[in-house]
């Protein structure tokens, strides 16, 4: 009985943490908005300007993309229960290296390998899916 109570007691802890954790994922959701829409006003006015550098350009794009991501991410975690996705966590490792080789064109060498590490990571996201799939065919549960 006495390790039920010491357990009891440790709950307020957990909560605690939960708290704080939910609390500091919803400033972070607000200072990541701000800068979407900051890059957003970017990519605005390099059309206007008139900006022809492509690797600017797509670099902005992408730098968008990982905010929202991010993001979305946040809100997934509070519709979850609490828990991120494995998938968002891929989507986000896929779009960052695609960035870096976008905006870094001066290494081949370093590229190439940067491809294939978008090519494991775009393996390891469509992998899960593949295997629920095969299995809901199968009628297994």
């Amino acid at each position: 009985m006495a390790v039920l109570d010491r357990l009891n007691k440790g709950n307020w802890l957990i909560k605690f943490y939960q708290i704080m954790l939910n609390s500091s994922l919803s400033i972070l959701s607000c200072a990541l908005i701000f800068f979407l829409f900051r890059e957003l006003y970017h990519i605005v006015n390099d059309a206007f300007i008139g900006n022809y550098n492509v690797h600017d350009i797509l670099g902005k794009v992408l730098v968008f993309f990982l905010y929202f991501g991010f993001i979305s991410m946040i809100v997934e975690y509070f519709k979850e229960n609490y828990h991120f996705p494995l998938r968002n966590l891929l989507y986000i490792g896929i779009t960052a290296t695609i960035r870096f080789i976008i905006v870094n064109n001066d290494h081949p060498i370093q590229n190439l390998w940067l491809s294939l590490v978008v090519l494991v990571l775009m393996i390891s996201y469509f992998l899960p899916g593949k295997r629920l799939f095969l299995i809901g065919e199968r009628g297994e549960s």
